[in-house]
């Protein structure tokens, strides 16, 4: 009982946890066993395909997405006005991306933006390049909104 109302202003409070810190084990270094041999971090090439080259997975990615989370039967139907928006547009050090941008048909007729990404060794396992990609209007949970602007560089 005499514990507790001591404990009850802050400066006592204060020193009491400082107490239990005092009393925890300090860390230990690595032991030469315990430490990354040979690992010297990714190298990456900045070697990214075109726009285009992701074309084919977004199709795909959306028709899965809408399809099994949606149960909806929008399709991607063509693709129009592909441009390059950015490449690496900060520093040389960072994962190597290509925004890009385009227009896409869907199948009950209405034209949508598209903004997406190329991300270098982004995909399984970092194996192949990854794409990222968003619709205008049709970010249902949100991950890229505003309007898309989180898909942007």
């Amino acid at each position: 009982m005499r514990l507790i109302s001591t404990l009850k202003t802050p400066v006592a409070a204060v020193a009491a946890l400082l107490g239990l810190f005092a009393l925890a084990s300090t860390a230990q270094a690595a032991n030469p066993l315990e430490m990354n041999f040979w690992l010297s971090g990714p190298r990456y090439d900045g070697n990214l395909p075109p726009c285009e080259a992701a074309l084919p997975s977004i199709t795909h990615q959306f028709a899965e997405k809408e399809g099994k989370f949606w149960n909806s039967e929008l399709r991607i139907t063509a693709y129009g006005k592909i441009r390059d928006v950015a490449f690496r547009p900060w520093q040389s050090d960072n994962i190597p991306r290509r925004y890009c941008a385009a227009e896409v048909l869907l199948n009950d007729g209405k034209a949508r933006p598209v903004y997406f990404s190329i991300i270098e060794d982004g995909g399984l396992a970092g194996f192949t390049d990854g794409v990222e990609f968003c619709v205008v209007g049709l970010d249902r949970n949100w991950a890229f909104n505003p309007a898309c602007k989180a898909a942007k560089p």
